[in-house]
């Protein structure tokens, strides 16, 4: 769910011959730019009618559903099936709401760019160009359950929520309990030749939902910042790009690692220039008071 996979390493039934002949190393890299994007789009909104639902325990869901997938996939049949047809339901009024109002540049009329984007999704299937359609609503599905959770969950504990998900993803990677589960989820193919939302792939690469669903909790939580916000996406682009070179000696990584080093890097910025009484901006603040205003007073 979680992870980059070069198609030739994963076993039937999901193999797939490449469609193109664009090398895998600059289809992951597209993915990777897509997912340092997300970052980058979530508008700061007040959702006041979602403050009676404000809790800490909605701060369980990045790590809680990543090692409920895992686990429940093994456990029962059914379940894989059930995340796909949940997918195809949600991503796209998910991403229609977040053109709509929640991603920067949003306005109401754009919402229908969400149907045409199934649309394309549906009837170019196996193509690039529906694997494109069905990646923009991921994006924006993602957009806007980043954007809802930091609504209602405390922001230090989103913080920690976000550490946590790459913690249990990293874990399930490194233990390669990961793998068969993501297999049994990206074969499932929807009835009707539905586009399968559940899965992230262009070409010959493929990305979990998590890891846009992280980047986009960690672009609503630096949304107020516009300035901090860019930054982010450019930091988790560079780091993402940079261990994508790891692809060289394994077949899998957890995508959701760079995101929260960003996260990391960030607040570790932010701590050494609140140390050094530093404005995170780098401007030295003008005085509330002038000093002539000041002299005058006394």
């Amino acid at each position: 769910m979680t992870d980059f996979a070069l198609l030739a390493g994963i076993p039937a039934p999901f193999t797939e011959p490449a469609r193109t002949a664009v090398p895998f190393a600059e289809w992951i890299c597209v993915l990777t730019l897509v997912q340092a994007a997300v970052v980058a789009l979530p508008a700061a909104r007040e959702l006041p009618h979602l403050s009676r639902l404000r809790s800490g325990w909605w701060a369980l869901i990045p790590a809680g559903s990543v090692i409920a997938f895992v686990f429940g996939v093994r456990a029962l049949s059914g379940a894989a099936d059930g995340l796909t047809y949940l997918a195809l339901v949600a991503v796209p009024p998910l991403a229609a709401l977040a053109l709509a109002w929640l991603m920067r540049g949003a306005r109401p009329p754009y919402a229908v760019a969400a149907g045409a984007l199934f649309a394309l999704a549906w009837a170019d299937r196996s193509g690039l160009a529906g694997e494109a359609a069905g990646l923009a609503l991921d994006a924006g599905s993602c957009v806007t359950l980043g954007v809802l959770l930091v609504a209602v969950t405390p922001r230090r504990l989103v913080k920690l929520a976000i550490v946590a998900m790459a913690a249990a993803d990293a874990w399930l990677v490194i233990t390669n309990l990961l793998t068969a589960p993501n297999n049994s989820l990206n074969a499932i193919a929807p009835i009707a030749h539905l586009p399968a939302l559940q899965r992230v792939q262009l070409d010959a690469a493929q990305m979990g939902y998590g890891d846009l669903f992280v980047a986009g909790l960690l672009g609503a939580l630096l949304a107020r910042d516009r300035a901090l916000q860019r930054r982010g996406a450019a930091l988790a682009a560079v780091l993402a790009l940079s261990s994508n070179l790891l692809f060289f000696w394994v077949f899998e990584l957890p995508a959701t690692v760079p995101i929260a080093l960003t996260l990391l890097i960030l607040e570790a910025r932010a701590w050494w220039l609140r140390r050094s009484d530093v404005p995170p901006s780098g401007r030295v603040s003008a005085p509330l008071v002038s000093p002539a205003a000041s002299e005058r007073t006394r």
